[in-house]
This record gives C-alpha cells, sequence and structure tokens, in this order.
C-alpha cells in the first residue's frame, strides 16, 4: 500500500518503524478481521438489529443501539481459548509489510501554521498480559481482546520535535534528538504482549503509576528487537479537524465511518463468575476492550495527552536492564 497524495511528506520521512518482540504471538492486526470475529453486545447481551455483517464502512451505526457501552465481543469466548488463529494476527515479512492486513493509521493533526502532530496507531487483535508473581504464584493479568496502541511525532515547520510512546494507560515523551532511529525514523519497541511502546529494549517496569524503571518489580514489560515492522506499508491515512472533531480520508477509497464508533473495541470485562477470569486488587486476568483513535486526546497541548501533567519531554532515554 502506498501513501495517498497530499499527506505531507515529513509525516513518512520520519514515520516511527516498530521493532516486535520476538517472542510474541500477537501481531499487527488487520483492523477489519476483527469484525468478522466478534459480535455487538451490551451488558453481555447481543444487540438487536445491529447491521450485519459489520464493516468498517457501517460500524458507527452501533452507536444508535448503546454508545459507549457497546462491546466488540469475541464470538468464540476468548477466555477459554488465546490461541484462536485470528487473535494472532500478521507477521511482517522481511521488509516490514504486514502482508493482507492494514493494520495501522496514521492522523495528521495540523494545529496552526507551525506545527502538526502526527498519529501513528497501531492495532493488534489481542493484549496478552504479562505474568505477575504474587506469594510465589505466577499470574497474568490485562489479558483482552482489541489493543490499540499509537506514537505521536510533533512537527515544528516540518521539523521533527518530539515524540510520544504509548504505554497502558499513559506513556513517555522525548526529543526527537534523543530517540534511537533506523535513518531519520525513530525506533518503538513494542512489548511482548501488552503491545505498550517503549523507546529501548530491555525490562520496564511500570508498577508507578507515570514511571518506567529498569528491572523487575511487579508490573513489568519486555522489549526486543523482534521483527521489524513498518507501519506505513499497511495503514489508513486521515486528516483530523479539531475545530469540528472529524477526520477525513487523504484516500477517498478509505473507510472514514469506523473512526466514530464510540463503543469498545473488545469484550465488557467478565464477571468472576465467568471461566478462568480472576481479579485480585482490582486487577482483572481478562479485561474490557480499548475505545478507538478519535478517543487518545488528538488535539493535545504537548506531546503528552493533556490527562498526563506535568509532560516531561526526556533529552535522554531511560536506561535499561537486560534479562
Amino acid at each position: 500500500m502506498r501513501a495517498p497524495p497530499g499527506i505531507p511528506q515529513y509525516a513518512l520521512d520520519y514515520a516511527p518503524l516498530i521493532f516486535l518482540h520476538s517472542d510474541d504471538p500477537y501481531r499487527p492486526s488487520d483492523i477489519g478481521s476483527m469484525l468478522s470475529n466478534t459480535k455487538p453486545e451490551v451488558n453481555f447481551q447481543p444487540v438487536a438489529g445491529a447491521p450485519s455483517p459489520l464493516t468498517l464502512d457501517n460500524l458507527n451505526v452501533l452507536n444508535d443501539f448503546g454508545g459507549d457501552s457497546v462491546y466488540l465481543t469475541a464470538v468464540k469466548d476468548v477466555a477459554t481459548d488465546t490461541e484462536q488463529s485470528w487473535l494472532k494476527g500478521v507477521s511482517p515479512d522481511q521488509n516490514g509489510f504486514t502482508n493482507g492486513a492494514v493494520s495501522a493509521t496514521i492522523i495528521v493533526n495540523e494545529k496552526d501554521s507551525v506545527t502538526t502532530d502526527v498519529f501513528y496507531f497501531y492495532f493488534y487483535n489481542f493484549n496478552a498480559g504479562p505474568p505477575i508473581n504474587i506469594l510465589g504464584l505466577k499470574l497474568v493479568f490485562g489479558n483482552h481482546v482489541g489493543d490499540w496502541e499509537h506514537m505521536m511525532v510533533r512537527f515544528i515547520n516540518g521539523k521533527p520535535t518530539q515524540v510520544w510512546y504509548s504505554q497502558h494507560a499513559t506513556g513517555q515523551a522525548f526529543t526527537y534528538e534523543a530517540t534511537r532511529k533506523i535513518g531519520n525514523r525513530p525506533i518503538g519497541y513494542s512489548a511482548k504482549g501488552s503491545h505498550a511502546n517503549y523507546a529501548t529494549d530491555g525490562l520496564h517496569d511500570h508498577t508507578i503509576p507515570n514511571l518506567n524503571l529498569p528491572g523487575s518489580l511487579f508490573l513489568t514489560d519486555t522489549t526486543n528487537a523482534g521483527p521489524l515492522w513498518d507501519p506505513l506499508l499497511s495503514a489508513y491515512f486521515y486528516k483530523f479537524d479539531a475545530t469540528s472533531g472529524t477526520v477525513s480520508a487523504y484516500d477517498p477509497s478509505s473507510p472514514v465511518s469506523w473512526l466514530y464508533y464510540k463503543g469498545k473495541w473488545g469484550d465488557q470485562q467478565y464477571p468472576t463468575s465467568h471461566t478462568n477470569q480472576i481479579v485480585v486488587f482490582g486487577q482483572a486476568k481478562f479485561g474490557g476492550g480499548p475505545t478507538g483513535p478519535l478517543t487518545k486526546e488528538l488535539q493535545r497541548n504537548n506531546a503528552c495527552p493533556n490527562s498526563v501533567n506535568p509532560c516531561l519531554v526526556l533529552p535522554f532515554l531511560t536506561a535499561k536492564l537486560e534479562r
């Protein structure tokens, strides 16, 4: 897939490249593939009268059937089978291309005549939480169907200045100069299972909110330089209008309606009575699915989402600890 005309060239020249974890079975996924393997539900009940089949062109119609209470629920229970083939996605080939899968979405927000934020969204059909040791027991928390991650590059007069890496409910920001690169393109490392994006490989403890530490305290992500993915090669490209909150496609053949879907991309968090569900200290083995790209604060004051305050833009990379 080639980038359509109209998108700023710098959004392509400085687009991040992603190193997937070598042992992660859950790879980038075709955005539309989720719709053929899920059904819409509200409060664990099927949505009567929903469009069938669901497509990226009619997904937003579900807003009329429950708004943000709608969940795209796996047809086959994921709590009893996390090895379903559709959850595994597509491994990139030697060129970084996810063949047959449009697995990324690029959204350009030209804030004014000087500043442009370009968001690079990455989609996975499944998020596998890392194992956690509790009182000698190895438990897993944070599994969920559907996973939207992103990086954002802020440009000033067409020059990259800052890079945001999404990590769970928060993330990290760095100066562009501080980031590792291949050529001019910043590198992101996708954590095994969780797909949180980090600026370095190694271990990343995120037990303390908004703080990543080298090593393993409690909640730990692992990254390494596994297969290289170039999201630009299989992506939809859009322009965001902050005044109206609307998006338009650079390529008129690209679907747009799906971006306005307000519901969740995945199952609702299962109750404790559900097979294989565990909740400890408020942490569930199988959590609820995420919301889509338009809910990720595309109109930001800084590189960080406005909900991350203060926004620390580090001029150096944080330390890593090898496993």
